[in-house]
């Protein structure tokens, strides 16, 4: 098979929305999100990304089929939920990239697709100027009943790629679980990196 990576902003970033949608529904309904999604949350879950002049959507594409998407914006321009935790400890949002969703199609992992999504969303908050990028990673229990036994942590990727947690910085953000009827809070753990060629030993605010 061939993908195509597309780094999307402007009309081609709306064009790719539905298609994200629908991709973010199949995609989080598997372990850690349990994601029960519908098509009118997204519609107003993802607006965001078409007014925001520095979003992108990095899609993969097998022929006209996203197979495979992540996205991102200067946290700035974020939801509250995101940048609250960073800005009460004073951080300089303006200084800061946020990783998004990312979602693959299972049958298009192992690839190297993970790793050009992270390239090409740090090349694009590069050129908008900014030095650090942060992602958030929902936490679940270890016991969990719909916990897979061969579920691995993507843990040593993201610190392949430079990422760690930043400590007791945790993001608080409400979704609809499999089965439930009401959304519930999940806390998901920040994780960052400096996007420079020689940044500093530790974040400070």
């Amino acid at each position: 098979m061939t993908v195509e990576i597309r780094s999307l902003t402007g009309d081609d970033l709306k064009d790719a929305l539905d298609q994200l949608a629908q991709l973010r529904i199949s995609v989080f309904r598997d372990w850690p999100y349990l994601y029960e999604g519908s098509l009118d949350y997204e519609a107003g879950y993802l607006e965001r990304y078409a007014r925001s002049d520095g979003a992108v959507i990095v899609g993969a594409y097998d022929g006209r089929k996203l197979v495979g998407a992540a996205t991102g914006e200067p946290l700035g321009g974020e939801l509250a939920a995101f940048r609250t935790p960073l800005e009460a400890r004073g951080y300089a949002l303006e200084n800061i990239f946020y990783l998004a969703e990312s979602v693959l199609d299972p049958a298009y992992r192992g690839k190297g697709i993970g790793h050009r999504f992270f390239d090409e969303r740090e090349a694009h908050a590069k050129r908008l100027g900014l030095t650090q990028a942060v992602f958030c990673a929902v936490i679940r229990p270890g016991d969990h009943p719909m916990r897979p036994a061969q579920y691995r942590p993507l843990d040593a990727f993201w610190r392949k790629r430079g990422y760690e947690k930043l400590d007791g910085v945790i993001v608080r953000f409400p979704w609809l679980d499999i089965g439930d009827t009401q959304e519930t809070d999940k806390p998901m753990q920040v994780w960052s990196r400096f996007l420079e060629s020689n940044p500093p030993s530790r974040w400070e605010p």
